[in-house]
């Protein structure tokens, strides 16, 4: 069987959820034939610069800006028109895209990204033989119009929210599972979480918190660790600056009352938050499924308006997340925070909704899927 797994590069979360799905499938199928593509190989370089850098750009600088475009791009109707209109008149990239995957010859497509649901949709068309079964695994809380096509044969959605969502807006009711956003298998391991202190040197009669700056290194880390210093109660803090290594470096060589642990780029998350009791942090749906699924309570600080906040809203209906609009709020909420039974109570609620084996439960589904339509009996393993 050859599986396309197809993403975009616009912040982390899709390529994360599009590793998970590969990693997966490769453990249940090992012999498959198993492409992970991010569709921006296919841009000219003046078009990648702009959708990635421009996405990055646009949220920190002009949030408000994002948060127009995301509500008025969020109906159905429009993006069917607008899609129309790209379909009618395609761009070199969708153009070349379609081409590499019509000479793949996929016999299933992931889209991590609603780009790719807009381009199978075009590449469908006059497909020889029998098309590819398209499976759109979105990648937050909420759904937004785009990821909507008629490309999708069946949409794997994070929550009943999500799917409420989608059948509302006319997706089939049995097209739409609750599977969760897919994670990473280490999120389901085993940790030894003394060992994982003792390499960085962290106290066992201390919390730890955990803040995170993204992939990117963007949001106001300084500003969070300045504001931290301000809580009485003893912790200690573990700090990820993602890529930013000017930021890492900014931060390492600050003095701090709580003891701190500044980190750059890590590819041991699940270690991190196996020993921190609360992660602060933007409701990313990727990072927010790695804490639930490790039953993490989530601090959220100022969320990207658009897709963060309709998942902080979601985290926060259900009790697993607490939030601050600004910064200089922090001190107060977090002294109210560490050591309550608030935060146990938390903790809880961040356990029962995570989902460690959405992505095995996606590929699942899928080979049922392919299955159900061949006639075929299709092994999982």
């Amino acid at each position: 069987m050859r599986v396309l797994i197809a993403t975009i590069t616009a912040g982390a979360g899709h390529l994360q959820a599009a590793a998970a799905l590969d990693e997966a499938w490769r453990a249940m199928r090992p012999k498959d034939v198993v492409e992970k593509v991010d569709l921006q190989k296919f841009f000219s370089p003046l078009h990648k610069t702009v959708h990635s850098a421009g996405y990055v750009k646009l949220v920190e600088h002009a949030p408000d800006l994002w948060a127009m475009l995301f509500k008025k791009t969020d109906n159905p109707k429009l993006v069917r028109r607008l899609t129309k209109f790209r379909r009618a008149i395609p761009p070199a990239s969708t153009l070349r895209t379609i081409k590499y995957i019509k000479k793949f010859k996929p016999d299933v497509v992931f889209c991590t990204h609603y780009l790719p649901v807009e381009v199978m949709w075009r590449a469908k068309e006059k497909w020889e033989g029998k098309p590819p079964l398209v499976a759109t695994v979105v990648t937050d809380f909420e759904a937004h119009a785009l990821w909507m096509g008629p490309s999708s044969d069946f949409y794997c959605v994070a929550a009943e929210e999500t799917k409420a969502r989608l059948v509302a807006r006319g997706a089939v009711s049995e097209n739409v599972i609750v599977t969760g956003i897919p994670i990473a298998g280490k999120f389901s391991s085993q940790i030894n979480g003394a060992e994982v202190r003792k390499r960085y040197g962290l106290r066992d009669d201390l919390p730890i918190l955990l803040v995170l700056g993204g992939g990117f290194g963007m949001g106001p880390v300084a500003e969070i660790l300045a504001e931290l210093d301000k809580v009485p109660q003893q912790f200690q803090t573990l700090v990820v600056a993602g890529r930013n290594e000017e930021l890492r470096r900014e931060l390492a060589v600050q003095d701090r009352k709580h003891p701190t642990h500044v980190l750059g780029f890590v590819t041991n998350m699940h270690e991190l938050m196996s020993v921190s009791d609360l992660v602060i942090s933007k409701p990313g749906g990727l990072t927010s499924s790695e804490a639930l699924a490790m039953g993490k309570p989530i601090f959220i600080l100022n969320p990207i308006p658009g897709q963060e906040a309709a998942n902080s809203d979601f985290l926060l209906e259900r009790g697993a997340a607490a939030k601050v609009n600004r910064v200089e709020d922090l001190p107060y909420r977090m002294g109210q925070l560490l050591g309550s039974k608030k935060m146990v109570e938390m903790a809880q609620c961040a356990k029962a909704l995570g989902k460690p084996s959405a992505a095995m439960d996606i590929c699942r589904v899928t080979l049922e899927r392919l299955e159900a339509g061949s006639g075929k009996r299709v092994s999982a393993d």
